[in-house]
């Protein structure tokens, strides 16, 4: 039975190394690389809708509002979550879970509560929110993570949603101003997103029983 137990656990070379490819594509780690390498982007890979006359307009057009907006909106981030998911099968068949859960859960239990197998969903979350969370919610489903999990993970996922993404886009127009290297105020971010799953772990330990 031991026996039985140790190969099903066993992780695989490919584990190892899917892994790796996975973590790069979602880190964003080559969307800037040229010859080629750009490709392991998950941004690249997703790629973006065509414009419509004016060169900031997407397929949902301008000026929309209520719920038509609304859904145009939701449509457009299933091509993100759709891709997410596929590679995350793709991963795990080839055992790059498994591998995430040997090697991660040393460091991601003690500091935020969670077990290693979220490592790909935190990474991708940093880089894009729609693929985190359908990636947190497949976990979820698969009861690979518990409730509390789920929602400690949650906390950790909304504060500062889509960091590297977000900071590298949005914050850029503030970085001429800045007295500091503009690491340290990612870095600050990023402490924060930790202290705020930590709240949470804090919050679901005192306040919420694990079902049975």
């Amino acid at each position: 039975m031991d026996k039985v137990k140790e190969t099903l656990n066993k992780v695989p070379l490919s584990g190892y190394i899917v892994l790796v490819i996975a973590i790069a594509i979602f880190s964003g780690l080559f969307a800037n690389a040229g010859h080629g390498l750009n490709i392991f982007d998950f941004d690249t890979l997703n790629g973006k809708f065509g414009t419509m006359k004016s060169a900031k307009a997407t397929f949902s057009g301008q000026g929309g509002s209520g719920a038509r907006d609304g859904f145009l909106f939701a449509f457009g981030l299933a091509p993100g979550v759709m891709l997410a998911m596929g590679l995350i099968e793709v991963v795990e068949h080839y055992g790059g879970l498994k591998a995430a859960q040997k090697l991660m859960t040393p460091i991601l239990r003690p500091i935020l509560g969670i077990p290693g197998i979220c490592g790909i969903a935190l990474v991708s979350s940093l880089q894009s929110t729609d693929a985190g969370a359908g990636m947190t919610r497949q976990l979820h489903l698969e009861k690979q993570i518990t409730d509390n999990e789920l929602l400690i993970f949650s906390a950790f996922q909304f504060t500062a949603g889509g960091l590297i993404t977000n900071y590298l886009s949005s914050g850029s127009a503030l970085f001429g101003f800045l007295t500091v290297p503009i690491s340290i105020p990612l870095a600050v971010l990023f402490v924060m997103k930790i202290f705020g799953a930590n709240m949470m772990r804090a919050y679901v330990k005192i306040f919420c029983k694990e079902a049975a």
